[in-house]
């Protein structure tokens, strides 16, 4: 393996789902062939829309289960809850502090997500680019594989790095590479071409869980969106029918084909032949991995173990950041 360390987490909410697999969870397990990897289940982020409780300890144990299931390998690489971690809050709070109003200001997803609640919305809503910007500094991560939409976060975590380095007059923390790989960056909903496929959709249709059985699949995307016309030969023409281009997409990132060639694959033909050919290749790549989860999921107990070994690994690596931190910046340690 390459002396380049891969740092990349998603959210326990939810229900994980084809985007968070073609978006993330397949280039983990494609990555992690090449280079040291740490896969983190973010539940401090989590708490910005504060969750039920339980449900939150569940979900982790349930994206674990999907890391797992996926194929990223526990022995080899590390995956562990963020929260088990002390060293993401408090290196959040000393990069908080380098951090520029200005530039939070900036942040795109925030503006999203707060909308007209804006006086009424977290600190951790506004603030949790700074926590993401902790969350791969903290080990020192090279590269993190970043959809277009964390692309931003990902350049405030490389000013962040720049501007303690400035201050101290030290190359401690590396800038950061965003890794964009693959057909699927960006899955949308199957409901609306051009809204991005999302776990807190109210339409249980918008989105094929990986928990979803074959029945159901076959029956969201009978019921996916779509026009009235064939579909096209060419990917120009898929840049104006985004129901289209979504299907066209996921159909080619699940078979690791480029679009121009999964059109030379279907091209001409209408919708509902189209659909039937789709569902095949979903429930084939998916169907086993859903099976996966379901055994990991029946054993608790080795899920706890895996994580809790995870965060062993990840806080010793967390801790060597904290002590040199401290020394640069002179905190008592």
């Amino acid at each position: 393996m390459t002396n380049h360390l891969i740092f990349s987490g998603m959210q326990p909410t939810g229900s994980l789902h084809l985007g968070n697999y073609l978006g993330a969870l397949k280039n983990w397990v494609a990555l992690q062939q090449h280079f040291s990897c740490i896969y983190c289940i973010v539940d401090l982020h989590a708490l910005t829309i504060p969750p039920n409780p339980t449900e939150l300890t569940q979900a982790i144990r349930t994206a674990a289960a999907a890391y797992m299931a996926a194929g990223v390998d526990p022995k080899q690489h590390i995956i562990f809850p963020q929260s088990a971690v002390s060293g993401h809050a408090e290196l959040g709070w000393i990069l908080s502090c380098f951090t520029p109003l200005g530039w939070l200001e900036r942040m795109t997803q925030f503006k999203d997500k707060a909308k007209s609640g804006r006086e009424a919305a977290g600190l951790g809503l506004y603030s949790y680019p700074v926590l993401m910007s902790a969350d791969i500094l903290l080990y020192r991560a090279t590269h993190v594989p970043v959809g277009e939409d964390q692309k931003q976060h990902l350049e405030l975590a490389r000013d962040v790095a720049g501007a303690f380095n400035r201050h101290y007059g030290v190359d401690f923390f590396p800038l950061p590479e965003p890794q964009i790989l693959g057909e699927a960056t960006r899955v949308m909903s199957l409901r609306d071409g051009t809204k991005k496929m999302s776990k807190s959709d109210e339409s249980d249709y918008s989105r094929i869980n990986l928990t979803d059985d074959a029945e159901t699949i076959a029956l969201k995307i009978r019921k996916a969106k779509t026009d009235a016309a064939p579909l096209p030969d060419s990917v120009a023409e898929l840049g104006t029918r985004p129901e289209a281009d979504n299907l066209v997409t996921i159909y080619a990132a699940l078979l690791d084909i480029s679009k121009e060639q999964a059109l030379r694959d279907v091209a001409g033909q209408n919708f509902s032949t189209f659909k039937q050919r789709l569902t095949e290749v979903v429930v084939e790549k998916i169907a086993p991995m859903t099976a996966r989860m379901r055994h990991y999921l029946a054993d608790v107990a080795e899920i706890d173990r895996q994580l809790n070994e995870g965060a062993a690994r990840a806080r010793a690596m967390a801790e060597a950041t904290m002590k040199e931190a401290a020394a640069i910046t002179g905190l008592w340690r």
